[in-house]
């Protein structure tokens, strides 16, 4: 009888999900970076930098370890040099409608986006 009981506890355990330590809820319905999402206020400005160079500023994305993922992404989409570092991703030229619509369409709600 422990023989059964113990080998029905390891299949058992083996086919239950992991469980999210933020929500509690199973990894496959986890909504904690839709949450953060709806939660962050991004602020995108314009700067100007040596000799009058425009600079765009994306400030205020809480989710550092796709900062400098997201960082290339735009660099792509606006064919422009740039950075990640302090926080805040640093693109060379004026972007900021650019920058906007990309961020929306990675699921930042639109009210949180401020542009400057």
């Amino acid at each position: 009888m422990k023989v059964l009981y113990s080998t029905i506890t390891i299949v058992t355990l083996s086919i239950m999900a992991e469980i999210c330590p933020t929500c509690g809820l199973p990894k496959d319905l986890c909504v904690c970076s839709e949450i953060e999402k709806e939660q962050q206020r991004i602020r995108i400005r314009l700067e100007t930098r040596k000799f009058g160079k425009p600079t765009t500023i994306v400030d205020g994305i809480d989710d550092n370890a796709n900062l400098a993922s997201t960082a290339q992404k735009l660099k792509s989409l606006c064919a422009c040099g740039g950075t990640a570092k302090n926080g805040q991703i640093i693109l060379q030229g004026d972007h900021r409608e650019k920058v906007r619509d990309f961020l929306v369409k990675l699921g930042y709600p639109e009210e949180n986006i401020e542009l400057q």
